[in-house]
Protein backbone atom coordinates (compact mmCIF):
# COMPACT_ATOMS: atom_id res chain seq x y z
CA UNK A 1 0.00 0.00 0.00
CA UNK A 2 1.51 3.33 -0.67
CA UNK A 3 -0.29 6.51 1.10
CA UNK A 4 0.08 10.37 0.08
CA UNK A 5 -0.27 12.98 2.47
CA UNK A 6 -0.58 16.41 1.68
CA UNK A 7 0.88 18.44 4.54
CA UNK A 8 1.91 21.76 6.16
CA UNK A 9 2.91 23.50 9.86
CA UNK A 10 3.25 21.60 12.92
CA UNK A 11 -0.38 19.76 12.54
CA UNK A 12 0.91 18.62 9.36
CA UNK A 13 4.26 17.52 11.35
CA UNK A 14 1.92 15.61 13.84
CA UNK A 15 -0.49 13.44 11.42
CA UNK A 16 1.93 12.46 10.13
CA UNK A 17 3.92 10.76 12.81
CA UNK A 18 0.12 8.98 13.16
CA UNK A 19 0.27 7.98 9.55
CA UNK A 20 3.35 6.48 10.05
CA UNK A 21 2.79 4.43 12.28
CA UNK A 22 -0.46 2.88 10.78
CA UNK A 23 1.73 2.45 7.41
CA UNK A 24 4.13 0.29 10.34
CA UNK A 25 1.48 -1.79 11.00
CA UNK A 26 -0.05 -2.39 7.88
CA UNK A 27 3.58 -1.90 5.76
CA UNK A 28 2.77 0.64 3.75
CA UNK A 29 5.22 3.09 2.03
CA UNK A 30 4.26 6.61 2.75
CA UNK A 31 5.18 10.34 0.85
CA UNK A 32 4.38 13.40 2.52
CA UNK A 33 3.78 16.09 -0.14
CA UNK A 34 4.69 19.28 1.92
CA UNK A 35 4.13 23.30 1.36
CA UNK A 36 6.54 25.30 0.24
CA UNK A 37 5.13 28.84 0.37
CA UNK A 38 5.91 29.54 3.95
CA UNK A 39 9.80 29.23 2.69
CA UNK A 40 11.11 32.82 3.41
CA UNK A 41 15.20 34.01 3.14
CA UNK A 42 16.68 35.51 6.10
CA UNK A 43 19.71 36.71 6.74
CA UNK A 44 21.27 35.31 3.50
CA UNK A 45 19.15 31.50 4.45
CA UNK A 46 16.96 30.12 3.07
CA UNK A 47 14.62 28.73 5.76
CA UNK A 48 11.96 26.38 4.95
CA UNK A 49 9.57 26.31 8.19
CA UNK A 50 7.02 23.19 7.22
CA UNK A 51 9.58 20.89 5.38
CA UNK A 52 11.86 21.41 9.07
CA UNK A 53 8.62 20.76 11.00
CA UNK A 54 7.55 17.98 9.14
CA UNK A 55 11.99 16.68 9.34
CA UNK A 56 12.44 17.28 12.70
CA UNK A 57 8.74 16.16 14.06
CA UNK A 58 9.13 12.54 12.01
CA UNK A 59 13.06 12.55 13.18
CA UNK A 60 12.33 13.24 17.28
CA UNK A 61 13.85 16.42 17.55
CA UNK A 62 10.90 18.84 17.16
CA UNK A 63 11.10 20.89 20.46
CA UNK A 64 7.63 18.57 22.14
CA UNK A 65 6.54 22.65 23.96
CA UNK A 66 6.40 24.99 21.41
CA UNK A 67 5.76 22.22 18.42
CA UNK A 68 8.36 23.75 15.76
CA UNK A 69 12.15 24.39 16.09
CA UNK A 70 14.93 22.09 17.63
CA UNK A 71 14.24 20.42 20.96
CA UNK A 72 17.06 21.77 23.38
CA UNK A 73 17.47 25.20 21.46
CA UNK A 74 19.34 28.08 22.31
CA UNK A 75 19.68 31.63 20.89
CA UNK A 76 23.25 32.72 21.30
CA UNK A 77 22.76 34.05 17.41
CA UNK A 78 19.60 35.30 17.67
CA UNK A 79 20.78 37.62 20.60
CA UNK A 80 23.83 38.73 18.49
CA UNK A 81 21.96 39.58 15.63
CA UNK A 82 19.58 41.77 17.83
CA UNK A 83 22.49 43.10 19.64
CA UNK A 84 23.60 44.54 16.05
CA UNK A 85 20.27 45.63 15.04
CA UNK A 86 19.87 43.13 12.46
CA UNK A 87 16.45 43.22 10.91
CA UNK A 88 14.15 41.63 10.54
CA UNK A 89 14.66 40.52 14.81
CA UNK A 90 10.82 39.22 14.39
CA UNK A 91 11.95 35.83 13.13
CA UNK A 92 14.12 33.88 15.41
CA UNK A 93 16.40 31.48 14.03
CA UNK A 94 17.49 28.73 16.45
CA UNK A 95 21.82 27.70 16.93
CA UNK A 96 20.41 24.08 16.00
CA UNK A 97 18.36 25.52 13.85
CA UNK A 98 20.88 27.19 12.27
CA UNK A 99 23.17 24.39 11.15
CA UNK A 100 20.15 23.09 9.01
CA UNK A 101 19.59 26.27 7.02
CA UNK A 102 23.28 26.47 6.55
CA UNK A 103 23.58 23.26 4.93
CA UNK A 104 20.14 23.87 2.95
CA UNK A 105 21.56 27.42 1.72
CA UNK A 106 24.68 25.94 0.48
CA UNK A 107 23.38 23.16 -1.66
CA UNK A 108 20.55 25.84 -2.80
CA UNK A 109 23.80 28.10 -3.89
CA UNK A 110 25.84 24.69 -5.47
CA UNK A 111 22.34 24.15 -7.78
CA UNK A 112 20.96 21.30 -6.11
CA UNK A 113 16.93 21.54 -5.88
CA UNK A 114 14.98 21.65 -3.00
CA UNK A 115 13.95 17.93 -3.47
CA UNK A 116 17.48 16.61 -3.26
CA UNK A 117 18.62 19.32 -0.97
CA UNK A 118 15.39 17.38 1.07
CA UNK A 119 16.62 14.23 0.74
CA UNK A 120 19.93 14.74 1.87
CA UNK A 121 19.31 16.54 4.88
CA UNK A 122 16.82 13.49 5.78
CA UNK A 123 19.80 11.15 5.43
CA UNK A 124 20.10 12.79 8.84
CA UNK A 125 16.74 12.20 10.35
CA UNK A 126 15.82 9.44 9.01
CA UNK A 127 11.92 10.41 9.34
CA UNK A 128 10.66 6.92 7.79
CA UNK A 129 8.53 8.77 5.22
CA UNK A 130 9.49 10.29 1.86
CA UNK A 131 9.34 14.20 1.95
CA UNK A 132 8.48 16.01 -1.17
CA UNK A 133 8.86 19.74 -1.32
CA UNK A 134 5.25 20.59 -3.64
CA UNK A 135 7.68 22.54 -5.96
CA UNK A 136 11.44 23.17 -6.47
CA UNK A 137 10.56 26.58 -7.87
CA UNK A 138 10.17 29.63 -5.66
CA UNK A 139 6.29 29.87 -4.64
CA UNK A 140 6.45 32.10 -1.69
CA UNK A 141 2.83 33.14 0.59
CA UNK A 142 1.83 37.30 0.42
CA UNK A 143 -0.60 38.83 2.34
CA UNK A 144 -2.20 41.85 1.01
CA UNK A 145 -2.97 44.39 3.57
CA UNK A 146 -4.50 47.38 4.00
CA UNK A 147 -2.78 50.29 6.42
CA UNK A 148 -3.83 54.12 6.86
CA UNK A 149 -2.33 56.33 4.75
CA UNK A 150 -3.77 59.78 4.85
CA UNK A 151 -2.03 60.51 1.50
CA UNK A 152 -3.58 58.03 -0.12
CA UNK A 153 -7.15 58.10 -2.13
CA UNK A 154 -9.50 56.91 0.48
CA UNK A 155 -7.05 57.52 3.41
CA UNK A 156 -5.91 53.69 2.60
CA UNK A 157 -3.20 52.24 0.72
CA UNK A 158 -2.51 48.80 0.27
CA UNK A 159 0.84 46.52 0.29
CA UNK A 160 2.09 42.95 -0.08
CA UNK A 161 4.19 41.64 2.66
CA UNK A 162 5.00 38.10 2.91
CA UNK A 163 3.05 35.82 4.85
CA UNK A 164 5.50 35.20 7.70
CA UNK A 165 5.56 38.37 8.47
CA UNK A 166 1.63 38.55 9.12
CA UNK A 167 1.84 35.36 10.73
CA UNK A 168 4.32 36.02 13.57
CA UNK A 169 4.99 39.83 13.57
CA UNK A 170 1.20 40.71 13.27
CA UNK A 171 0.28 37.62 14.98
CA UNK A 172 -2.68 37.43 11.72
CA UNK A 173 -4.33 40.47 13.14
CA UNK A 174 -3.15 43.12 10.69
CA UNK A 175 -6.24 43.52 8.43
CA UNK A 176 -5.66 41.40 5.23
CA UNK A 177 -7.68 41.73 2.08
CA UNK A 178 -5.92 38.85 0.08
CA UNK A 179 -3.24 36.11 -0.30
CA UNK A 180 -0.93 35.79 -3.20
CA UNK A 181 0.80 32.64 -3.86
CA UNK A 182 4.18 34.26 -5.37
CA UNK A 183 5.40 32.23 -8.34
CA UNK A 184 2.28 29.71 -8.35
CA UNK A 185 1.59 30.55 -12.04
CA UNK A 186 5.25 29.04 -13.46
CA UNK A 187 5.80 26.35 -10.59
CA UNK A 188 5.90 22.70 -11.57
CA UNK A 189 5.45 19.98 -9.02
CA UNK A 190 8.65 18.58 -7.78
CA UNK A 191 10.39 15.48 -9.18
CA UNK A 192 7.77 12.20 -7.97
CA UNK A 193 4.74 14.15 -7.01
CA UNK A 194 1.95 14.00 -9.35
CA UNK A 195 3.83 10.19 -9.90
CA UNK A 196 3.08 9.14 -6.15
CA UNK A 197 -0.71 11.03 -5.90
CA UNK A 198 -0.97 9.07 -9.39
CA UNK A 199 -0.02 5.64 -8.17
CA UNK A 200 -1.41 6.33 -4.39
CA UNK A 201 -4.06 3.60 -2.64
CA UNK A 202 -4.86 6.89 -1.06
CA UNK A 203 -4.75 10.90 -0.56
CA UNK A 204 -4.98 12.19 2.65
CA UNK A 205 -5.20 16.10 3.22
CA UNK A 206 -3.75 16.58 6.39
CA UNK A 207 -5.65 18.59 9.20
CA UNK A 208 -3.31 21.56 8.10
CA UNK A 209 -4.24 24.98 7.45
CA UNK A 210 -6.54 24.71 4.24
CA UNK A 211 -5.98 28.32 3.36
CA UNK A 212 -2.24 28.81 3.67
CA UNK A 213 -1.13 25.01 4.04
CA UNK A 214 -2.69 22.63 1.49
CA UNK A 215 -4.22 25.78 -0.88
CA UNK A 216 -0.71 26.72 -1.69
CA UNK A 217 0.32 23.06 -2.78
CA UNK A 218 -3.00 23.14 -5.18
CA UNK A 219 -1.74 25.71 -6.75
CA UNK A 220 1.33 24.87 -8.27
CA UNK A 221 0.27 23.22 -11.90
CA UNK A 222 -0.65 19.54 -12.17
CA UNK A 223 -1.02 18.71 -8.98
CA UNK A 224 -4.74 19.84 -8.37
CA UNK A 225 -5.48 17.87 -11.14
CA UNK A 226 -3.54 14.71 -10.51
CA UNK A 227 -5.71 14.57 -7.33
CA UNK A 228 -8.88 14.83 -9.44
CA UNK A 229 -7.90 11.85 -11.35
CA UNK A 230 -6.41 10.04 -8.97
CA UNK A 231 -7.15 6.03 -8.50
CA UNK A 232 -7.70 5.74 -4.64
CA UNK A 233 -9.73 8.11 -2.71
CA UNK A 234 -9.09 11.11 -1.54
CA UNK A 235 -9.20 11.59 2.05
CA UNK A 236 -9.57 15.31 3.62
CA UNK A 237 -9.17 15.36 7.95
CA UNK A 238 -10.46 18.67 9.22
CA UNK A 239 -8.44 21.00 11.03
CA UNK A 240 -11.63 22.50 12.58
CA UNK A 241 -13.37 21.18 15.69
CA UNK A 242 -16.03 22.93 18.15
CA UNK A 243 -15.97 26.35 15.28
CA UNK A 244 -12.21 26.39 16.16
CA UNK A 245 -8.68 25.83 14.58
CA UNK A 246 -7.57 22.36 16.40
CA UNK A 247 -3.90 24.76 16.41
CA UNK A 248 -3.18 27.91 14.96
CA UNK A 249 -5.14 30.86 13.56
CA UNK A 250 -6.48 29.35 11.18
CA UNK A 251 -9.71 30.97 11.69
CA UNK A 252 -8.12 34.53 10.31
CA UNK A 253 -6.94 32.79 7.18
CA UNK A 254 -10.75 31.48 6.42
CA UNK A 255 -12.17 34.69 7.28
CA UNK A 256 -9.56 36.84 4.67
CA UNK A 257 -11.05 34.47 2.24
CA UNK A 258 -15.15 34.51 3.56
CA UNK A 259 -15.12 31.22 4.75
CA UNK A 260 -17.03 29.89 7.54
CA UNK A 261 -14.88 28.52 10.93
CA UNK A 262 -16.26 24.99 10.40
CA UNK A 263 -15.44 21.60 9.33
CA UNK A 264 -18.51 22.12 6.67
CA UNK A 265 -16.97 25.58 5.64
CA UNK A 266 -13.35 23.54 4.95
CA UNK A 267 -15.07 20.96 3.34
CA UNK A 268 -16.69 23.40 0.75
CA UNK A 269 -12.95 25.08 -0.07
CA UNK A 270 -12.22 21.72 -1.12
CA UNK A 271 -15.26 20.54 -3.16
CA UNK A 272 -16.29 17.03 -3.59
CA UNK A 273 -14.44 14.81 -6.38
CA UNK A 274 -17.51 13.93 -8.08
CA UNK A 275 -18.39 17.81 -9.06
CA UNK A 276 -14.88 18.57 -10.11
CA UNK A 277 -13.46 18.84 -6.29
CA UNK A 278 -10.98 17.05 -4.34
CA UNK A 279 -12.99 15.03 -1.72
CA UNK A 280 -14.63 11.82 -1.86
CA UNK A 281 -14.59 11.85 1.87
CA UNK A 282 -14.01 13.91 4.92
CA UNK A 283 -13.60 13.42 8.29
CA UNK A 284 -15.22 15.70 11.18
CA UNK A 285 -14.59 14.99 14.97
CA UNK A 286 -17.36 12.69 16.35
CA UNK A 287 -19.03 15.56 18.15
CA UNK A 288 -20.30 17.43 14.72
CA UNK A 289 -21.61 14.61 12.71
CA UNK A 290 -25.11 15.93 13.20
CA UNK A 291 -24.25 19.34 12.06
CA UNK A 292 -21.77 18.08 8.59
CA UNK A 293 -23.26 17.71 5.39
CA UNK A 294 -21.47 17.95 2.29
CA UNK A 295 -22.76 17.42 -0.96
CA UNK A 296 -21.41 15.03 -2.92
CA UNK A 297 -19.03 13.85 -0.41
CA UNK A 298 -19.11 10.48 2.24
CA UNK A 299 -18.63 12.38 5.73
CA UNK A 300 -17.69 10.08 8.73
CA UNK A 301 -17.55 11.21 12.23
CA UNK A 302 -14.60 9.66 14.56
CA UNK A 303 -12.73 11.90 17.04
CA UNK A 304 -9.99 14.15 15.82
CA UNK A 305 -8.18 15.27 18.38
CA UNK A 306 -4.39 14.21 18.11
CA UNK A 307 -3.67 13.35 21.69
CA UNK A 308 -0.45 11.08 20.67
CA UNK A 309 0.34 9.03 17.82
CA UNK A 310 -1.96 6.25 18.79
CA UNK A 311 -5.09 8.30 18.59
CA UNK A 312 -3.38 9.96 15.26
CA UNK A 313 -3.06 6.54 13.88
CA UNK A 314 -6.69 6.00 14.75
CA UNK A 315 -7.52 8.83 13.15
CA UNK A 316 -5.68 7.42 9.87
CA UNK A 317 -7.51 4.10 10.45
CA UNK A 318 -10.60 5.52 9.78
CA UNK A 319 -9.81 7.95 6.78
CA UNK A 320 -8.48 4.06 5.05
CA UNK A 321 -11.22 2.48 6.64
CA UNK A 322 -13.61 0.79 3.59
CA UNK A 323 -16.92 2.82 2.44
Amino acid sequence: MHLVVLAGGVGGARFLRGVRAHARDVRARVTAVVNTSDDISLHGLRVCPDLDSVMYGLGGAADPERGWGRADETWTVKEELRAYGAQPDWFGLGDRDLATHLVRTTMLTAGYPLSAVTEALCHRWQPGVRLLPATDDRLETHVVVSSDDPQADGGARSEAIHFQEWWIRHRAKLPADRFVFVGAESAKPAPGVTEAIANADAVLLAPSNPVVSIAPILAVSGIRDALRTAGGPVVGVSPIIGGAPVRGMADACLAVVGTECSAAGVAGLYGARAEDGLLDTWLVDATEDADTRVDGVEVRAVPLWMSDDDATAAIVAAALAPT
